[in-house]
């Protein structure tokens, strides 16, 4: 079989003997939550040293097949993306920016020493499952079909080394609120453990970097906070980002910052989204290195009105309160400022289609 990066691309359908019956796919549609429920479908595509990119079928969505001894369960090479499809305003379907997805995972793949996927089969493959279970798009407010595109190494071997089999997939969620407490502004928690270390994996989105999130995030929520937010190894000053989200800081001025990537922070595509609107409607962006005791002394002054945090999964979310590493600080109001909601709204208002896309970052389905 010839490699699909050679030839014009195509999925095999498999047939799905046992598909979510109607009425119970509808029950999860009223409450989908985050991540709990998943669609019928799957797309899978194998890689191998000696035919590249083949093997490439869309079906039942099921239990993956893995020899005891995969790369992927002794030496982490795993790499993933998150995407949404949104319900447009007239009816239809679309992908937000999902070119800047296929870019990222190739990044994440060189980095993992994996084989890089054409950014055009990524995007096709992800569209195919979304024509094969749109009717597990959520109409709830806000709803949306989580797309989670992701690939693991496979062969079978003991020894420290790049694979020579690989297999990525991607599958689907219908999905609601990210933050359970579905509160208006969320609470973190500085952690004392530390993201990533330059040189490290920060700017991969890789699994092990969010492995090690895990027990500082359950630390935040043990203490009675949504997040965590993690400061530089290095001097363990500098803030970078949340367990999942980039950061944003708004000031009296108007003015806006954000962390600069510095090959430790991942480069959200919600991050350079919100970039270009707020330089789009005349704001002052600053993308430079911002302390954690600055924080809380321009918190505690008024210099520093609002925080936000702002990724694919939570969109745009309010920063409230932050407690940890001697901070202790509320920001604003505690809830979402003015500028805050403005971005989200424009952002999300050209997600949704009800505003022009004059970027083309939106991918239509239908």
């Amino acid at each position: 079989m010839a490699n699909l990066a050679e030839t014009e691309f195509a999925l095999t359908p498999l047939p799905h003997p046992t598909p979510t019956p109607a009425d119970v796919r509808e029950q999860i549609l009223q409450a989908p939550g985050f991540g709990s429920h998943f669609s019928d479908h799957m797309v899978s595509i194998d890689w191998s040293e000696e035919r590249g990119w083949h093997n490439a079928t869309i079906g039942p969505r099921g239990p993956i097949p893995l020899d005891p001894a995969a790369a992927v369960l002794h030496y982490a090479q795993e790499i993933f993306e998150g995407l949404k499809a949104y319900q447009q305003a007239d009816g239809g379907i679309a992908l937000f920016r999902p070119e800047a997805n296929a870019a990222r995972f190739n990044t994440s793949a060189r980095r993992l020493a994996m084989p890089e996927l054409p950014e055009h089969i990524f995007v096709e493959a992800i569209r195919e499952l979304v024509r094969a279970d749109r009717d597990w798009l959520p109409t709830v407010e806000g709803g949306s079909l989580y797309l989670r595109p992701f690939m693991i190494a496979t062969e079978a071997f003991l020894g420290v080394r790049p694979a020579k089999q690989y297999k990525f997939l991607v599958i689907a969620s219908p999905a609601g609120n990210y933050f359970k407490s579905g509160a208006p502004a969320v609470s973190i928690w500085v952690s004392q453990y530390t993201r990533a270390a330059p040189g490290g994996t920060g700017e991969a989105k890789c699994g092990g970097n969010y492995a090690a999130s895990l027990v500082p995030q359950a630390e935040a929520i043990a203490r009675g906070h949504d997040q965590v937010v993690f400061l530089d190894a290095a001097e363990h000053k500098w803030i970078e980002e949340l367990g999942g989200m980039n950061l944003y800081f708004v000031f009296r001025d108007g003015t806006l910052l954000t962390p600069a990537l510095s090959g430790t922070i991942l480069r959200g595509i919600t991050r350079d989204s919100i970039l270009t609107l707020a330089r789009e409607q005349g704001l002052t962006v600053r993308e430079d290195r911002y302390s954690i005791d600055q924080w809380r002394a321009d918190a505690e002054s008024g210099e520093l009105v609002e925080t936000f945090a702002c990724g694919t999964a939570a969109v745009v979310t309010a920063v409230g309160k932050v407690c940890g590493h001697g901070a202790d600080f509320t920001i604003g109001s505690g809830g979402p400022g003015q500028l805050t909601s403005r971005l989200k709204d424009s952002l999300v208002a050209i997600q949704r289609g009800s505003a022009p896309d004059v970027h083309g970052w939106i991918e239509r389905i239908d």
